[in-house]
This record gives C-alpha cells, structure tokens and sequence, in this order.
C-alpha cells in the first residue's frame, strides 16, 4: 500500500498528468457548491487536487485502493463499477475519469452512465491511452480492451449522448521512444514472464521526465492543443437539453 501511495505521488507520469489535467480544469466556469466526481479514483491523488472545484465524491473497483483513498479524507470513497454508479441522476457538474474507460469491456456502457449522473450542462475530463497500433504487452497485461484514436473516442462519446467540446493529444515528447520500447514488445509473449511495472526511480530522474508534461500543461493552458502524443485527451459536455 505504502509503495502504491509513493508512486502516485511522486512518479512522474502521474504528477505530469495531474499538471495537464490541472490545465484543463481551470478554464472551465464551475457554479458555486459543485459536486465533483473522480469515477476509479485509484488511491485517491486526485481526490486531493479536485478539492479545489468544489465537493469530491471518488468511486474505485478496487477495495485496497479505496481504502487508501478513504484515508486520505479529501472526500466520499465507494467501491463499485463504473458501469452501475451509485448515484442519482444529475448528481455531478464535474466528473474525471483518467486512463479508466480502456479497462471497460464496453465503453459506450461506461460513457453512458457517467452521463447519467452528470448534471446537465455538466463536464466530464477523459483520458486514454492512444493509437491501437501501439497495442503491445504493456495493454494485455494492464487488461486493457482497447486504445484510442481521436475518432473512436468521439464516436463513442457521441453514441452516449456526450458533446465534445475539445480533444488534444498530450505526452508528445516522449512518444517516439515509447512507442519503439511499446513495438519492441510485440516480439514477447505473457508467459515469458512480462509484467507490468512502474517503478519510482530516482528524485532527479522523476523531475527530468516530468518536465515534458509541465512544459505541454502551460501550453494547454492557453486553449492550444497538441497533435499527437501517447495519450488523448477529451473534455466531454453533457447537453443543457436532450437530443
């Protein structure tokens, strides 16, 4: 649990993360008393940066996960799927859901209930893994279901009632070299002992990396976008009135 909590905390591609995610959340206009949802908030991390929109709310399949979100007490934890939420409809004005919907068997299932306890007009923040051709041993062994492309993810947004709003790529710099150790891999088989890993590393080595996702977050910052990059971002909007 510890060396869990260590790595959301300090490696480098979730603290980059949380820089692009921040970027983006603060160009939107939230109402006063905002109910906020991180939808698998893992151990919680971004629980604590959410605090600063209003109410958070997390639900986690995971029960160890959610135990230590719980002890963080930035807000209500509960344990469940993404696809039977337990709340009203209507509940939420923001919802981030970060590198999730690729481990749902359906993620038109998985969009169409967070739209249902999204109030109207409200906001979802999506991330995802990208480009299905760099499909390699790191998604099995994650279970992923799936990557994306700026189409698949608009359609399936589309096909569950969202409205996007804005769309960018983002981990750019490192896509290259990524992408030749993610192809590489195809080369190796599950039972020949891959697992995956994310190891913390060194202080210095974590701020290097990190530096990258700082430098494309100032950049999101002022409404650009990026053209590719390992992941893809979506900011999702659920209609004031129905289709």
């Amino acid at each position: 649990m510890k060396a869990m909590l260590e790595v959301d905390e300090h490696h480098w591609w979730y603290r980059g993360r949380r820089d692009v995610i921040r970027a983006e959340l603060d160009r939107l206009s939230m109402p006063a008393g905002a109910r906020v949802l991180d939808a698998g908030c893992g151990s919680g991390r971004t629980l604590d940066e959410l605090r600063r929109y209003g109410e958070v709310h997390g639900i986690e399949l995971d029960p160890a996960a959610a135990q230590a979100a719980r002890a963080r007490g930035a807000g209500e934890v509960r344990i469940g799927r993404l696809e039977a939420l337990p709340w009203e409809p209507g509940t939420f004005d923001l919802i981030t859901c970060l590198d999730v919907i690729e481990h749902t068997p359906d993620d038109r299932v998985t969009l169409t209930e967070l739209r249902r306890v999204c109030r109207r007009g409200g906001w979802l923040l999506v991330t995802v893994p990208a480009y299905q051709w760099l499909w390699s041993l790191h998604d099995e062994a994650n279970h992923h279901y799936r990557r994306y492309g700026r189409t698949t993810l608009r359609a399936a947004a589309l096909a569950s009632g969202w409205r996007t709003e804005r769309m960018t790529s983002f981990n750019s710099l490192l896509l290259a070299p990524a992408a030749a150790v993610r192809l590489a891999q195809r080369k190796r088989r599950p039972h020949n002992g891959y697992t995956p890993q994310i190891e913390l590393g060194p202080a210095w080595l974590n701020t290097a990396l990190e530096q990258p996702l700082r430098l494309e977050a100032r950049w999101l910052s002022r409404g650009r976008t990026l053209p590719a990059g390992l992941s893809l971002l979506a900011l999702m909007r659920n209609p004031a009135v129905s289709a």
